[in-house]
C-alpha cells in the first residue's frame, strides 16, 4: 500500500512545556533562519517570545510519528485582547474600524512551519483546526499581520503594488498602518504591474489569505527587528463564497 504520509495533531498549549516548545520553533524559523530579533528574544534558551505570549492561545500541530511541534499558529480573540489592552499589530495599524464594527474578533500571528514540513499537509491541519477555533467561538472577522522576508520596499515594489492595487480593503474593513510609520503600498502604476512576477514573491500564507477571499489594509510596516515588511491581512467570514468555505474548512 502507498505511504499515507504522516498524520498530526492539533492542539491549543495547555502547559508551560507546550507554550515553550512553540517559541523554540518560532525560534528557528524567525531568528535563526530569517535573522529576527527583539527584546524577550532568548537566545541561550532558544525560544521568541514577547510580552503578548501570555495573552494569547498556541495552536500547535503535532507529528504524531515523533511527537515534534512542527507548526504554530498565535491566535487572539477580542475578550482577551481587552485584558491586554490592545492587540499585537495595533502597534503598527490603527485597527479603530474594525474595534468599532461590534464584531467579533481574531487576531492571528507568528504562524510558522518546520521547513521540513513546508509544502506538505501540516498547514492543511493547521488550518482545520483554525476553522474549528473560529467555529467555536463565533469569530466573524480574523486579520493580522503577514511578512514579506526582507525591508528592501524597492525590491517589494510589485507585489506590494498588486496587493495595493488589486486586494486592498474596503473601508469598512480597512484599517491602516499606524502614521508614524506607514510605508506607501502604491509603488508601481497599475499598468506597470507583472500580476505574475508580482505573484512569485507573495509568501503562501498571503496567497492562502487571497484565496479565500482576504484583504490588505491600507499601508505596510518595515520591521526592521524581525527583519520583514508587514502587510495587515484582513478575512470578513460572511464575505467567504461557499467555494472558500470548503478550502477553508478543509473539505
Amino acid at each position: 500500500m502507498p505511504d499515507a504520509g504522516p498524520s498530526f495533531t492539533v492542539k491549543l498549549a495547555e502547559t508551560d512545556d507546550e507554550l515553550r516548545a512553540a517559541q523554540r520553533l518560532r525560534y528557528d524559523v524567525f531568528v535563526r533562519e530569517l535573522g529576527g530579533s527583539g527584546e524577550m528574544v532568548d537566545h541561550a534558551e532558544g525560544l521568541e517570545r514577547d510580552r503578548f505570549d501570555p495573552y494569547f492561545d498556541h495552536m500547535l500541530a503535532y507529528d504524531d510519528s515523533t511527537g515534534a511541534v512542527v507548526g504554530v499558529y498565535r491566535l487572539l480573540p477580542g475578550d482577551q485582547a481587552a485584558e491586554m489592552g490592545q492587540f499585537y499589530s495595533e502597534d503598527e495599524y490603527d485597527l479603530t474600524v474594525l474595534k468599532r464594527s461590534g464584531r467579533k474578533l481574531l487576531e492571528l500571528g507568528r504562524s510558522c512551519l518546520h521547513p521540513d514540513y513546508r509544502g506538505g499537509t501540516a498547514m492543511y491541519h493547521l488550518w482545520n483546526g483554525l476553522a474549528r477555533y473560529v467555529a467555536e467561538r463565533d469569530i466573524e472577522v480574523l486579520f493580522g499581520v503577514a511578512s514579506f522576508h526582507g525591508t528592501d520596499v524597492q525590491a517589494l515594489a510589485q507585489p506590494l503594488s498588486m496587493l495595493h492595487h488589486n486586494h486592498l480593503a474596503p473601508p469598512e474593513l480597512r484599517v491602516h498602518a499606524q502614521p508614524d510609520v506607514f510605508q506607501s503600498m502604491d509603488l508601481v502604476a497599475p499598468d506597470k504591474l507583472d500580476r505574475r512576477a508580482a505573484m512569485v514573491q507573495v509568501p503562501a500564507l498571503i496567497k492562502a489569505y487571497l484565496r479565500l477571499g482576504g484583504f490588505v489594509g491600507e499601508g505596510a510596516f518595515i520591521d526592521h527587528a524581525f527583519n520583514t515588511t508587514d502587510v495587515c491581512l484582513i478575512l470578513d467570514t460572511a464575505r467567504m463564497n461557499d467555494r472558500q468555505k470548503r478550502i477553508y474548512g478543509g473539505a
